[in-house]
């Protein structure tokens, strides 16, 4: 699923592009002026945008009134700092699917991001992993084995979506890593071992602990063979 975050400071487009690309199935790109995300919208398909409304060259009003006049469709979400009433109901008025005021929580953006591609269709209601009697549910955040909830700490609970978004391939530590903390954390490496060995802890009594196996000097692989 690809998301366009048009935003000219570049320190929050690109806590934002972070922030989403830790969810599932959110590949996230990020451009900084008007002019280049028209020219990319007109010619590329995302499934949502987020759009800042002041931009140095072209408005995010402007870029969203053109889209919309040409018949693009792509559910929009607005950013801006303005909170006035006027500057809200006009961006409605011409096709917005939502408005968020900065400042903002990144959890509420993302909340916001998954709420309109439910509503405009673009995922289902419930969004959720499976394996054997596991069921992952990525917007409540929970995780069941049969009827049983299985408490996961949040870290414990990215990790194992990971997982289940790549079942049967082998994943460098690094990856887990840079996926789960960012890389530009500087958190030692090690901190993958400890939430990996707490997360096995939390599926030992299910027995679901033994599908995470360590591939010794490479990383872990999630696997039922």
């Amino acid at each position: 699923m690809r998301i366009l975050v048009v935003e000219d400071n570049t320190v929050l487009a690109d806590t934002i592009k972070e922030e989403l690309s830790r969810n599932v199935n959110l590949d996230v790109e990020v451009l900084n002026n008007g002019e280049d995300a028209l020219y990319d919208i007109e010619r590329s398909i995302y499934d949502i945008i987020i759009l800042d409304i002041m931009l140095p060259d072209l408005s995010g009003i402007e870029i969203l009134r053109i889209i919309r006049n040409k018949g693009i469709k792509t559910p929009v979400i607005i950013l801006t700092a303005k909170e006035e009433l006027d500057d809200k109901v006009g961006a409605f008025s011409i096709g917005a699917n939502d408005y968020v005021t900065k400042p903002f929580y990144m959890e509420e953006l993302v909340a916001r991001v998954y709420a309109v591609l439910r509503t405009t269709g673009s995922i289902s209601n419930e969004n959720i992993l499976e394996f054997k009697d596991l069921k992952m549910n990525l917007d409540s955040r929970t995780v069941y084995i049969g009827n049983q909830e299985i408490e996961l700490y949040k870290k414990q609970f990215d990790i194992l979506e990971y997982f289940l978004m790549n079942k049967k391939q082998v994943l460098l530590k690094e990856q887990i890593y840079d996926r789960i903390w960012g890389i530009d954390c500087d958190i030692p490496i090690e901190i993958v071992e400890v939430h990996i060995s707490g997360l096995r802890k939390n599926l030992l009594s299910s027995g679901y602990n033994k599908y995470i196996k360590t591939k010794r000097g490479i990383g872990y692989i999630f696997d039922d063979e």
